[in-house]
């Protein structure tokens, strides 16, 4: 195979994986400290919404006060700043109220398909009084000098966006923070053994509300790699399930960053080669090989899912 092909189907990889990667970070911060999160689904398909409705109407001249090239930068922290936010509610419900860990996700996850298809109607399709600002276009690619002209790994690890160069940078962070500083280590004691924490002095509410907090702040950069990265605009629905794929990339990577990131490339990797089978002309119909990376992460959990092991304390309510 041609290495420019090699380079092309890995670069695409490492592109997909970044949304699934942060989403496994995401639970992963959150199932440490004890509190299941499936919401990031909804976190991400809101975070989307924001940062796109920023960038048009704010971080655009529609308004008369233009604030390229700020207003991008500006979207995406929007965007993580929802999440946080979201992440906070679930928090909230879970902790405070004791409220089903499960059931609090659900309600997020269809709680952001009521907002964004309200919130899309008014503002995206033409539904508000006076217009629809231009999108602003997504991020540009940015090019490490040097770096980039390594063979085969510069043009894949080196010159990308700035979400994708942000998630190989939270994988190498968030593996040192939760192994090797004080607080991870505290996080992951609340997530195994709240009781003993508590007597040792660790105020277990606060940490696992600051780890779903985190966690949400996470999902909102993974929101905003859809809007701000990968299309430009804003579509319904257009997270498409990958919430739940960085669930299964979560559980696969053992509740670690190094594993959730290779589970997560992995996925990226069977987008990119039926993406690639698409293009070069197939006789398998396109349906078949548009699911074929969801297909492979059914497969991973079966194989892998069941000899995982949570912490301890995930999803269960801490009484003092």
């Amino acid at each position: 195979m041609d290495i420019n092909v090699v380079v092309g189907i890995l670069h695409a990889a490492l592109i997909a994986a970044a949304p699934i990667a942060l989403g496994a970070y995401s639970g992963m911060f959150s199932e440490r400290s004890g509190v299941v999160n499936i919401a990031i689904e909804g976190m991400m398909l809101i975070s989307a919404l924001t940062s796109q409705l920023f960038a048009q109407y704010v971080g655009s001249s529609w308004i008369g006060t233009p604030m390229q090239p700020y207003g991008l930068p500006l979207a995406a922290l929007v965007g993580i700043l929802t999440g946080g936010v979201l992440g906070f509610l679930h928090a909230w419900l879970s902790i405070r109220f004791k409220v089903d860990q499960i059931i609090s996700g659900t309600v997020i996850n269809i709680g952001a398909l009521g907002i964004t298809g309200a919130l899309y109607n008014l503002f995206l399709s033409g539904g508000l009084a006076g217009g629809v600002p231009t999108s602003p276009g997504t991020f540009a690619v940015i090019r490490i000098p040097v770096l980039k002209d390594i063979p085969l790994i510069g043009p894949v690890i080196f010159e990308n966006q700035p979400v994708v160069f942000s998630m190989l940078i939270l994988t190498l962070v968030a593996h040192y923070v939760l192994f090797y500083t004080p607080w991870g280590l505290r996080t992951r004691a609340v997530g195994e053994h709240p009781r003993a924490a508590d007597t040792l002095g660790i105020n277990v509410y606060s940490m696992r509300y600051i780890s779903v907090i985190i966690g949400g702040a996470l999902a909102g950069l993974a929101g905003t790699w859809f809007t701000l990265e990968w299309v430009g605009v804003f579509n319904l629905q257009m997270t498409g399930g990958r919430g739940f794929i960085a669930l299964a990339a979560m559980i696969f990577g053992r509740w670690t960053p190094l594993g959730g990131f290779l589970a997560a490339l992995i996925f990226g990797l069977a987008q990119a080669l039926q993406i690639r089978v698409q293009v070069q002309g197939s006789a398998i119909p396109f349906q078949f090989l548009v699911m074929a990376p969801y297909l492979l992460t059914m497969l991973v959990l079966a194989g892998f899912g069941g000899r995982a092991r949570p912490p301890a304390a995930d999803g269960v309510p801490y009484e003092k």
